[in-house]
């Protein structure tokens, strides 16, 4: 058997429910041989006996902690154990095609990327919509000097079977951490991705980084691959949904990106700060929750708005004992928290 080139590294991203559909697509469509580490942050009970089960009987190397991980500190763990060429992060909640691998690889070697973004599409049915098809991400300079990020991402939104045969690989500046693959080399120069970037842009983060390093990014259309986002349908998955986007950890992610990049805060910043923060629990968790109680709202005369308000007030309480209770718990010591291996 011809020794695996690449290493998948599957982290968790939003929820866990979604985790043996993802998992199954994996083995079910990679026709190619790798190993694959699987970054368990503390999932319920059901989901960590099934990775054991699955640990087990697949041979993959299962890490998991005891307490829930940011992105890029699950990823961060993951790459310790990588030993390949490539690795591909992958999130816990996407469905790979036949062949996603394979073309991932292809493009690395005939091009020598050190970066490679398949085409993303997003919800269900799957292999539909495109989220993401190349993008820019560059910073640019005004005639006063001040530095503003640049990033656009191309054909999202549309559908794969209208555009999918024109589209064609080519040198981008973007590419996402839903699943890409990345020459492992690249860490020797730029080192383990920022622990400061929670929960937010650290793609973009990332591809700065591997730019102004001397490397390349390529998007492969011949990849196609789809995220399901949420919403946390599982009571299970309500907690850590509401770390993951809570306020304290989107607003740090976006301040490190500016002040690390020098970047004044313009109208990028300031939308995401004045009307971002609290968007993605204002829309899957609060809204719903406030047309559950629609009926009960006429009874106490009130409107559905004013549900939603006095929600988002209870919300933004909950959600800063959440960010303060693990702030206190974990991120101030994250260097002495253990973590346990399958192997061990």
């Amino acid at each position: 058997m011809t020794d695996p080139q690449v290493t998948l590294v599957v982290v968790p991203r939003e929820r866990f429910s979604y985790t043996k559909e993802s998992l199954e697509s994996i083995y079910e469509h990679t026709d190619i041989p790798f190993k694959l580490v699987y970054v368990d942050g503390n999932s319920p009970t059901p989901i960590k006996r099934y990775l054991e089960t699955q640990a087990q009987a697949k041979q993959f190397q299962l890490v998991r902690t005891n307490y829930y991980l940011s992105p890029n500190h699950a990823r961060n763990i993951g790459l310790s154990y990588v030993d390949t060429k490539y690795l591909v992060f992958v999130d816990n909640d996407v469905i790979v095609s036949p062949g996603w691998l394979n073309a991932l690889v292809t493009c690395a070697e005939e091009t020598g990327a050190t970066v490679v973004g398949p085409l993303m599409c997003q919800d269900e049915p799957l292999h539909e919509t495109i989220h993401f098809a190349a993008g820019e991400c560059h910073v640019v300079t005004d005639i006063h000097g001040k530095r503003h990020i640049r990033e656009k991402m191309y054909k999202q939104g549309q559908q794969v079977s209208e555009v999918r045969p024109q589209l064609k690989r080519i040198e981008t500046e973007l590419a996402e951490f839903h699943s890409v693959l990345i020459r492992r080399e690249i860490f020797q120069k730029i080192g383990s991705l920022d622990a400061k970037m929670l929960c937010t842009k650290e793609h973009l983060d990332f591809c700065m980084t591997v730019k102004e390093a001397g490397g390349s990014i390529y998007f492969e259309p011949d990849s196609l691959v789809t995220y399901v986002p949420g919403p946390p349908i599982e009571l299970t998955d309500m907690y850590f949904y509401m770390l993951r986007w809570s306020d304290a950890w989107m607003y740090s992610s976006l301040e490190n990106l500016r002040q690390k990049w020098g970047l004044v805060e313009d109208g990028y910043f300031k939308t995401k700060y004045n009307k971002k923060l609290g968007s993605r629990r204002r829309r899957t968790i609060i809204r719903p929750l406030s047309y559950r109680f629609k009926k009960l709202g006429k009874k106490l005369g009130l409107k559905r708005k004013q549900i939603e308000q006095a929600l988002l007030a209870v919300d933004k309480v909950i959600n800063r004992y959440i960010t303060d209770r693990y702030a206190r718990k974990y991120l101030q010591s994250q260097q002495q928290l253990t973590y346990q291996d399958s192997r061990t």
